[in-house]
């Protein structure tokens, strides 16, 4: 009994989604493929197929012509108008209807391989065009199975896959389990289609607020910045572009409903949320919180800050393993030295008395020195004429300070130097007034060894 192709290629089309003109094209590459494995590649043979029928039709075509040169390709006029077309004229291109039923068992089932690559290969650039444009997106999906600690979650239609660097540390899935995660990269290539899932993403602790917040969703409430150690503590900041909306509040919801819920999600990730500032120096503070900050130094060369807190805070401040200094650096994007307040006393003590050393430099002048940021004699010895610009010093000044500092720092290397040079004299006195006295001492033991033994009878 003949097969409807109709019925098979719209059957087809609707289960894997393809367009019917693909499953069409495939099904002609098939019978072509088959064909010419049949008839052989040598004859110009073309696939078609008659929606009427139901079913595919093979043509051989060959051009009409006076004198053949080749058989497989041409015809001459008295073979066309006899057994083709009697109609036919120099030059055309006849079409032989060919009989499918001649095709072998082999030849089909070849035909019936190629067939199915390429409807796999259709199926897999269809839902390569479906999730392209999807990257950044979070995908609900089902754990399928586990290969090399990698992830493959079942998609619905396709499965991703999920590395294991981009899964949260200490957490455990079984297989049949739900999972949220965003799509991190989608690749077709010669080996298939690859969707690359992420759970440590700070975009996917981004999306997980978007869908949570309405005011983010509508654009009022944005994330501006955001800094994760995932499985452990995130940090994002927070902006309004309503005045009467407190972005924090947004986010955290009525009694942290909102924020609750991003972090039963990441399986209690602590998430702080600080209000966004353009002021730098404030918005190190605030990354810092919970701890608080009693001063802050810039220094916009090194794009670093000096953060100095109460002592009681200092642990706070740097966190556990550095945890919360390293996600303020992150979030901020500037260099954090953090130091208490006793540690930045104790310090700023040895640095007025070590530019108070400096001949001549006065205690006025050594106080701006510090507050401009000086912290040694040998840092002011090492400071260009050229470009020394302190507020409140002239530059005939700055040169003479300067100098008197290269004079000091140079007497003082020297004096280490002579220093170092003594004790290095001393030491090796001593060391060989140790080896003069062990030479004595064993010169001594071998008289008394040689004495006791002239006493034995």
């Amino acid at each position: 009994m003949q097969v409807d192709l109709n019925r098979v290629i719209e059957q087809v089309s609707k289960e894997k989604g393809i367009d019917k003109t693909i499953v069409i094209n495939a099904v002609e590459e098939m019978m072509h493929s088959a064909a010419r494995r049949t008839f052989g590649a040598e004859r110009n043979i073309e696939s078609r197929f008659n929606t009427e029928l139901g079913e595919i039709e093979l043509f051989e075509i060959k051009t009409v012509v006076e004198n053949v040169t080749n058989s497989s390709a041409e015809a001459t006029l008295e073979e066309a108008h006899a057994k083709y077309d009697p109609e036919a004229q120099v030059g055309d291109e006849i079409l032989i209807k060919l009989d499918t039923a001649t095709m072998g068992r082999i030849a089909a089932q070849a035909a019936k391989q190629n067939l199915i690559q390429h409807i796999r290969d259709a199926e897999r650039k269809q839902i390569y065009n479906e999730f392209k444009d999807r990257k950044g997106e979070i995908v609900s999906g089902i754990v399928q199975r586990f290969e090399r600690k990698n992830m493959i979650v079942n998609l619905g239609r396709t499965e991703a896959i999920l590395p294991e660097k981009e899964q949260i540390p200490h957490e455990r899935y079984r297989q049949g389990d739900r999972i949220r995660a965003l799509i991190l990269d989608v690749d077709l290539s010669e080996k298939g289609l690859s969707i690359v899932l992420s759970r440590t993403s700070n975009d996917f602790l981004i999306g997980l607020f978007t869908q949570e917040v309405p005011e983010m969703y509508e654009g009022i409430v944005e994330i501006r910045q955001c800094a994760r150690e995932p499985g452990g503590r995130a940090k994002v900041a927070v902006y309004s572009k309503d005045s009467d909306v407190d972005p924090v509040g947004a986010c955290v919801g009525m009694k942290g409903t909102r924020v609750q819920a991003v972090v039963q999600e990441l399986r209690g990730e602590k998430i702080d949320i600080v209000p966004w500032t353009d002021d730098q120096a404030e918005l190190v503070c605030r990354a810092l919180a919970p701890a608080k900050v009693s001063k802050v130094v810039i220094d916009e060369d090194e794009h670093g800050m000096e953060v100095i807190v109460p002592d009681d805070q200092l642990s706070l401040a740097i966190g556990k393993r550095g945890q919360n200094v390293r996600l303020a650096h992150r979030l901020t994007g500037w260099k954090l030295d953090v130091r208490s307040e006793a540690e930045a006393e104790e310090e700023a003590r040895a640095a007025r008395a070590s530019l108070n050393a400096i001949p001549g430099i006065g205690d006025i002048n050594a106080e701006l020195l510090f507050q401009w940021g000086f912290r040694s004699a040998e840092q002011l010895a090492e400071a260009d004429e050229e470009n020394f610009d302190v507020e409140g010093i002239s530059p005939e000044r700055a040169r003479q300070i300067i100098a008197a500092a290269r004079t000091h720092v140079a007497d003082k290397r020297e004096k280490e130097q002579a220093r170092a040079a003594a004790e290095a004299e001393a030491d090796k006195a001593r060391a060989a007034q140790a080896a003069e006295a062990a030479v004595e001492a064993a010169a001594e033991r071998d008289s008394v060894e040689a004495a006791g033994a002239e006493q034995k009878p």
